[in-house]
């Protein structure tokens, strides 16, 4: 406790301990000012695959978990991301492969550099 209040003072009339134990009883919706998501999806299915267009549509921005299937199915992969494609496309989103497993997935006006520029 001792850290803690040299990191916060002693002055400000901080209870660490009553914060800690009223974290769950907030009234406050954290989410509700956000204009848009960051969301993890793992994509196993075609309900995953609509679901990954319906959020993009929302105006969310989608984490596309595909490590899982990648191992499986590969055409099933393949058919599942070409879909996702087809219907961001028209929508005018963008997505991107970031590593071996993950895909980033975003709505309209919302573009990827998928390239470094040099500086």
């Amino acid at each position: 406790m001792a850290f803690l209040e040299k990191l916060v003072g002693k002055d400000e009339g901080i209870n660490i301990e009553d914060f800690l134990n009223n974290l769950e009883s907030e009234e406050e919706d954290p989410y509700e000012n956000a204009d848009a998501f960051v969301k993890p999806i793992v994509l196993q299915s075609e309900e995953d695959r609509d679901l990954v267009v319906a959020e993009a549509k929302k105006g969310n921005i989608i984490l596309l978990n595909i490590e899982a299937l990648s191992k499986r199915n590969a055409i099933k992969l393949k058919d599942l991301v070409g879909g996702i494609k087809q219907g961001i496309d028209g929508i005018d989103g963008d997505m991107a492969r970031i590593s071996s497993d993950r895909i980033l997935i975003t709505p309209s006006r919302v573009k990827i550099i998928k390239r470094r520029e040099n500086q």
